[in-house]
């Protein structure tokens, strides 16, 4: 019984140690188009792979902020481990594909004064042209009146429930301080192939028909 619960503990502890270290990292590197991180821990070294769309501006001049970012995530996280701590920048090769990459870059037109309704669909298009099988963006708060209010746009297909939304769609938040208030922003992109495994759905068959 002790031993279930002390792997009950360690999987809770993991999942809160990969939130904050992912909260961390979306902080300091949000304009780096930062999309996520990976932990990978073996005997000699405990490894953070940090995906973003700009690599270069993660490692910095001549590795310098990549060796920042190593100290502060060891001091802060691994302060109590005996491994060592590196830290790896790996490009992300599609960034249309990137819900992360996608929230920020709204957040940007909309901090430039883009409406709403023309810098969503300026996001909808290029995840479309990117391959997404089908994506959805909201946007909530002080639009233009007084009153709070949120604008859905979506295209293509997108699945909400079920194991399969967990595999296939890629989310993401972001909050704009606007001169009428914050905005928060939600993008959801429903990818062509799962997340883990790089498969298609499960529930699509295709049928060939022979003349």
């Amino acid at each position: 019984m002790s031993s279930t619960q002390s792997k009950k503990r360690k999987f809770i502890n993991d999942g809160v140690f990969l939130a904050e270290l992912n909260e961390f990292l979306a902080h300091i590197l949000a304009e780096d188009g930062y999309s996520g991180v990976e932990v990978r821990v073996t005997p000699i070294r405990i490894e953070v792979i940090i995906r973003a769309t700009r690599t270069r501006e993660v490692l910095g001049d001549k590795g310098r902020r990549i060796r920042e970012l190593t100290s502060l995530v060891q001091k802060r996280f691994f302060n109590k481990s005996k491994n060592s701590v590196e830290l790896f920048a790996e490009r992300v090769e599609n960034r249309g594909l990137c819900a992360m990459a996608q929230a920020e870059s709204l957040r940007y037109k909309l901090l430039n004064g883009l409406t709403v309704r023309r810098a969503c669909y300026g996001v909808l298009r290029h995840i479309m042209e990117s391959g997404a099988k089908g994506c959805e963006v909201i946007v909530s708060g002080k639009l233009r009146a007084q009153r709070a209010k949120s604008m859905k746009f979506k295209d293509g297909y997108l699945i909400s429930t079920g194991e399969p939304s967990k595999r296939f769609v890629n989310s993401a938040t972001r909050s704009v301080q606007l001169r009428q208030g914050v905005l928060g922003i939600k993008v959801k992109i429903m990818l062509p192939t799962a997340i883990d495994t790089k498969t298609g759905l499960p529930s699509i068959y295709l049928i060939i028909l022979l003349f």
